[in-house]
């Protein structure tokens, strides 16, 4: 089980361990929902070092990249983020990730953790120029609240102030050029670092020298970014579900080449068979992963992500259902053995109240 550079900081803040995605990971502190309120109305610092790295070199008529990616990188300017799918032949999802445009003939894209070695193969499939994984040597802290400019301001200066939506930068902490990004999944203002790992442990000790920050883990991590109706690789998106099923064809640019675009035109051709809906209880009975969607006693589809809402005081959850039952404001039950909640199909995000683009 692999360890990121703050585990003894975790471990001596008495937080509850557990395997995640091949880590052990900091789950929660004090508890998931007062992590989960403190974000939501202060900030709160994620360890998310277990994400992967990728830096590619060389410019976009070069590399290959905006075929193996399917946002549209053309148009991308230095400084610029982009949220996007890695997609095999078929569509699936190999991996959801974020590309940012670090020069003409550099770019960085960070990936998910677990699926981290598959991605490296496929990118050295596709990638035509050098490729170079600094997952292990860089660290990556998340700051997330409405406060957390303000923190950041005290560390960084007026300059991050700067910084748009969807936008990095560097600045200068513990005496390296520091790549912050604003960018995030709580729904709320939020900030991701990366500094080389050996200054991990300083960066954090940094951030949380100001009272009004507080260490938060990986579940209140996914109640955040549940109420804002992100999917999470591995349970909402796969390699068996395509962006049209995942009802995230707005990240895909059908305008160039990538690697799956025959599938998906194809699937736009006939129709999809299912799509991923969002999910509102009637109690705040929580759904969970792999708990069955009726419709009237028929089975219509499945939860692939489900929590109770601390925001929203309510269960809420995201799923697979058959194309014919996705309307919004459907009536439908969850079930699972004796455990049966009403749910009704919504729009995302659950949680309207950030301040994401504050």
């Amino acid at each position: 089980m692999k360890k990121t550079p703050l585990f003894e900081i975790h471990q001596r803040l008495k937080a509850k361990m557990e395997p995640f995605a091949g880590w052990l990971m900091p789950i929660q502190y004090e508890s998931i929902i007062s992590e989960h309120h403190w974000t939501r109305n202060y900030c709160s610092l994620f360890d998310t070092c277990h994400m992967g790295e990728f830096i590619i070199y060389g410019h976009l008529k070069e590399n290959n990249l905006n075929k193996v990616i399917t946002a549209d990188l053309e148009s991308m300017e230095i400084g610029k983020c982009s949220y996007g799918f890695m997609l095999n032949e078929k569509g699936g999802i190999i991996d959801d990730l974020i590309v940012y445009k670090l020069a003409e003939d550099k770019w960085m894209l960070v990936v998910n953790a677990e699926p981290l070695n598959k991605d490296e193969i496929h990118l050295k499939n596709y990638i035509k120029t050098e490729i170079e994984n600094i997952s292990f040597k860089t660290a990556k802290l998340d700051l997330q609240g409405p406060l957390s400019r303000e923190i950041l301001k005290n560390i960084v200066g007026q300059d991050i102030d700067k910084l748009k939506y969807y936008h990095f930068d560097y600045f200068p902490i513990l005496g390296e050029n520091v790549l912050i990004s604003r960018t995030g999944y709580t729904g709320e203002l939020g900030y991701e670092l990366y500094i080389n790992s050996d200054k991990a442990v300083d960066l954090w000790h940094l951030l949380l020298s100001n009272k009004r920050v507080k260490p938060a883990g990986l579940g209140a991590r996914d109640t955040l970014r549940l109420e804002m109706g992100y999917p999470l690789y591995g349970q909402d998106i796969t390699e068996k579900t395509t962006p049209l099923e995942a009802d995230l064809e707005r990240f895909v640019n059908f305008e160039k080449e990538f690697i799956g675009k025959t599938a998906l035109l194809r699937q736009k051709e006939i129709g999809i068979k299912k799509k991923l809906v969002c999910l509102i209880a009637s109690s705040r009975r929580a759904p969970r992963h792999g708990y069955k969607i009726y419709l009237n006693n028929k089975e219509i589809g499945f939860i692939t992500s489900g929590t109770f809402s601390p925001s929203l005081a309510c269960g809420i959850g995201m799923g697979y259902v058959e194309i014919d039952y996705c309307e919004l404001g459907m009536k439908v039950f969850i079930k699972e053995d004796k455990i049966e909640i009403e749910a009704t199909i919504t729009k995302r995000p659950f949680y309207k109240e950030g301040s994401l683009r504050r």
